[in-house]
């Protein structure tokens, strides 16, 4: 039996028994509703009024039945009608809800529910839509990952093909050959680690160690890591002081992380004869460190993406540029570790804000680690 039927008969059966227990309690209580009023009928009668008790009490019973047995029909086939209406509404729901979940084991992601109405029906309707636009994320951030990955791995692969055809046509000695191999098998072993903690920050499922230190020492280990890279390249590198503010709580070896790839980023895209400062200054009951270039800067349209794996502002970079994760999982380990990464950005640069808990705030987000 279909669910229509099934709730308009059970909305009907609930109704004949309401009218059934209606007819019930009015007759049980009809008695003495009949003779209070016979009484007051025979009083204000007079003497006479006694002999036409009976009459008096059968007539009142006659109508009173006849009343409640006129006005059934037409409570059922109202009561009818608002059963119909109401398992239509309910029907439809499920309905719509019973294709929309085919739709979406089918693949259509796109699929959404009408939210109308205030009633729990409509929530359902809401969360379904949520759950939908969830998977419709996933589901598009997997297509873009197998083909971001797949776009990673077609150039070195390429390569990988032109040198053993060279070495097979004798155009490249085997030694060439193979420190080129070493390289191009390097870089993909390196997108696939990538990848790895990627996947692990964004499960949250990576290993966080926290601990109390100095942010001046987070800022020297930093500055001593990248001062010869700069200098090679010809680029100022400028610490900040940050010897007054007070100790943040934090993984130092992935905060650490994180700004070794903002210093790195910082580098690859200021020229010769430019400036990067790494400079630090509490916020509340926060403790940032910012990284500012004087590189070309990011345009508006990109600075909100360029956290998301593999984007890139300019698409014709080569991967010697990285592999287009370091900023997804920079921004996830401060996330983990209770802060933020934030960017700002016009044509005289870029700034790179990185947020992090002062050891002795109130009020914030607790560190919590796990284990992958």
């Amino acid at each position: 039996m279909k669910l229509y039927t099934r709730l308009f008969l059970s909305h009907l059966l609930v109704i004949c028994v309401a009218l059934g227990a209606v007819l019930l309690i009015s007759e049980a209580l009809a008695s003495a509703f009949i003779r209070h009023h016979v009484e007051q009928m025979v009083t204000l009668i007079g003497p006479d009024g006694a002999s036409l008790r009976p009459d008096l009490e059968r007539g009142v019973r006659r109508t009173l039945n006849a009343a409640l047995l006129a006005s059934l029909p037409l409570a059922l086939v109202v009561a009818a009608l608002t059963a119909l209406l109401s398992a239509r509404r309910v029907v439809r729901s499920v309905t719509l809800l019973r294709d929309g979940s085919h739709a979406i084991a089918t693949g259509d992601y796109a699929r959404r529910l009408p939210e109308e109405g205030r009633d729990e029906l409509t929530d359902v309707a809401r969360h379904f839509n949520r759950m939908a636009a969830s998977l419709q994320q996933v589901e598009q951030g997997r297509v873009e990952l197998i083909s971001n990955v797949a776009h990673e791995l077609r150039t070195p692969l390429s390569a990988l093909r032109g040198y053993a055809e060279a070495m097979k046509d004798g155009v490249m000695p085997p030694e060439a050959v193979a420190g080129a191999i070493l390289r191009e098998t390097a870089a993909m072993e390196r997108l696939a680690q990538d990848l790895s903690v990627v996947s692990r920050v964004e499960a949250g499922a990576v290993d966080l160690h926290p601990s109390d230190f100095a942010p001046a020492l987070l800022i020297a280990h930093a500055h001593e890591r990248f001062a010869g890279a700069y200098e090679e390249r010809g680029v100022v590198l400028i610490q900040g002081n940050a010897g007054e503010l007070p100790h943040v709580t934090a993984d130092f070896e992935r905060a650490s992380q994180i700004l070794s790839n903002l210093l790195g980023n910082a580098l690859r895209h200021t020229l010769r004869g430019g400036l990067v400062t790494l400079g630090t200054e509490r916020r509340g009951g926060d403790v940032v460190f910012t990284v500012a270039d004087t590189g070309g800067g990011i345009p508006p349209e990109h600075q909100g993406r360029i956290f998301e794996r593999f984007y890139r502002v300019d698409p014709a970079r080569t991967r010697g540029d990285g592999s287009g994760v370091g900023l997804t999982i920079a921004r996830g380990l401060a996330t983990r570790m209770g802060g933020n990464l934030t960017v700002s950005s016009g044509p005289s640069g870029s700034t790179f804000t990185l947020t992090l808990l002062a050891a002795h705030g109130s009020g914030h987000n607790q560190l919590t680690t796990s284990s992958s």
